[in-house]
């Protein structure tokens, strides 16, 4: 048996610029945290030929063709399983539809296993690019590269997504007492609220595509967030960070009405009078988490908690996809 792990992760800025829609036109920028709750993929091979899989549902099977989950699937086809004898578990940390990438976390940990199953080796941007040929270009789903390339590599990092497709990475250069400032101030609540990401994704797709000047306009100023969001956390001023925050999810919210609902947009007004300082829904949106950054823990776990909403405690996480086992 060898079980891999790939991290869940936090956008900490410029979110949404990294769909091909908008970086093929107008490059893309995003500060995306890898944290320490993961989804885990684990390969042994049974005694009997074919493919047996455990997530959600369970498949027997005995040709890649026959699967149904689409994403094991086309990772399936292209490595090439010409007589498959393999069982294939999946586990999570937290559930799909919440907003913390598990998706592409779940498809770089099975990359990864799947090539130490096989004893072969993958360099990390190899794992990211093919994690996200599997999503973005073999099935069609309207999804940008961010976590991928963050559940791949971990850490705290920004991207820059160029016009021709190339990735570039670099570690965010924070202190330590930045570092810990996040640990400890960033926390993230469950709205209740599961749903699919691509149903939200794809109006910002099309318009995009389209060339829809609105939206345009707000992934141009997403951007922008970005960049001084990577400007006030290497400088240390979490404050600046955490009012941008909130700059952020103002316009997020009219990318589209599905953003948002009545519940969401009153946890979101009682967070900031009581203890939050700046806050907005990790992912694309319509339910998931809501990230805050308080200035008073204590006092904006509280009010949650009075609302209903579990609470999701993090750490960072520096390793990215590896095999633990």
């Amino acid at each position: 048996m060898l079980i891999s792990r790939s991290p869940l992760r936090i956008t900490l800025g410029g979110g949404g610029t990294d769909l091909p829609s908008y970086y093929k036109k107008k490059d893309g920028f995003l500060i995306s945290a890898a944290i320490d709750k993961y989804v885990y993929v684990t390969i042994t091979k049974p005694f009997k030929e074919g493919i047996y899989l455990k997530y959600s549902e369970i498949e027997k099977v005995k040709k890649v063709s026959q699967i149904f989950h689409p994403i094991i699937r086309e990772v399936l086809k292209e490595q090439k399983f010409k007589k498959p004898q393999i069982e294939i578990t999946t586990l999570t940390d937290v559930p799909a539809g919440t907003g913390l990438g598990s998706s592409g976390s779940f498809t770089t940990s099975l990359i990864k296993a799947l090539c130490a199953f096989r004893n072969k080796n993958i360099e990390t941007k190899d794992l990211a690019e093919q994690a996200c040929n599997i999503e973005i270009n073999k099935l069609k789903e309207p999804v940008g590269k961010q976590d991928q390339y963050i559940s791949a590599y971990g850490g705290i990092n920004w991207f820059y997504f160029k016009k021709n497709g190339e990735v570039i990475v670099e570690p965010l250069k924070i202190s330590e007492k930045t570092l810990l400032n996040l640990k400890n101030n960033l926390l993230i609540f469950f709205t209740g609220y599961s749903r699919n990401a691509s149903d939200i994704l794809k109006e910002q797709d099309k318009k995009t595509k389209k060339q829809n000047e609105e939206m345009i306009k707000n992934l141009d100023f997403i951007k922008n967030l970005g960049f001084k969001s990577k400007k006030y956390l290497e400088s240390g001023d979490t404050g600046k960070f955490a009012e941008l925050m909130n700059i952020h999810w103002e316009y997020k919210q009219s990318r589209s009405k599905e953003m948002t609902n009545k519940k969401i947009t009153k946890y979101y007004n009682d967070a900031l009078k009581n203890g939050a300082t700046g806050g907005k829904i990790v992912g694309a949106g319509g339910g998931g988490f809501l990230m805050f950054y308080a200035n008073d823990n204590e006092k904006l776990r509280k009010k949650m908690t009075q609302h209903g909403l579990e609470e999701v405690r993090f750490g960072f996480d520096f390793k990215g996809t590896h095999i633990v086992l």
